[in-house]
């Protein structure tokens, strides 16, 4: 398992629940932000549970396109592994200058996602419950003083 190093975890938790993630079915794009639910996405690709993740620029240090499509590719394999449908997906900043490939995935159990989210040396995740808001997962201890909405902070 990687140590993860997050310099300013309460800011980055801020940038990540503000960022718009986007999920692609069949041409269609459907938008996710933290803190509303996803009832669109969730009435065209029906589970009980979702999830956004990623393995590109782990601790959002960034890394060379190579690097983060090799760890992609991985992290792509150990999904179909697990047998969890996967859709394309990103994360992007509110003006659309920054964005960063990952996954939607469905159903799959909430100890393997971090676990995954672990490996790949990510400092965040998003995770569902069908209906539910979406809520930010931060893998990291909560900073003092610091809350943002619809995150939960899970301590390594």
């Amino acid at each position: 398992m990687r140590e993860l190093q997050i310099v300013d975890a309460a800011e980055l938790a801020s940038a990540y629940a503000a960022a718009v993630y986007v999920v692609a079915l069949d041409g269609d794009s459907f938008p996710l932000r933290v803190g509303e639910p996803a009832r669109d996405l969730e009435a065209y690709a029906p589970a009980s549970r979702y999830a956004f993740i990623t393995a590109w620029n782990p601790a959002s240090q960034p890394r060379s396109d190579t690097a983060n499509e090799a760890a992609d590719a991985l992290l792509v394999t150990q999904l179909d592994a697990l047998g969890v449908t996967r859709h394309a997906a990103w994360a992007q900043d509110a003006d659309g200058r920054w964005r960063e490939p990952g996954w939607l995935v469905a159903d799959v159990d909430e100890s393997a996602l971090l676990r995954l989210a672990e490996e790949f040396g990510q400092a965040g995740v998003l995770d569902w419950a069908a209906g539910e808001p979406v809520r930010l997962r931060m893998l990291a201890p909560r900073p003092v003083g610091h809350a943002v909405a619809h995150t939960d902070w899970i301590p390594a």
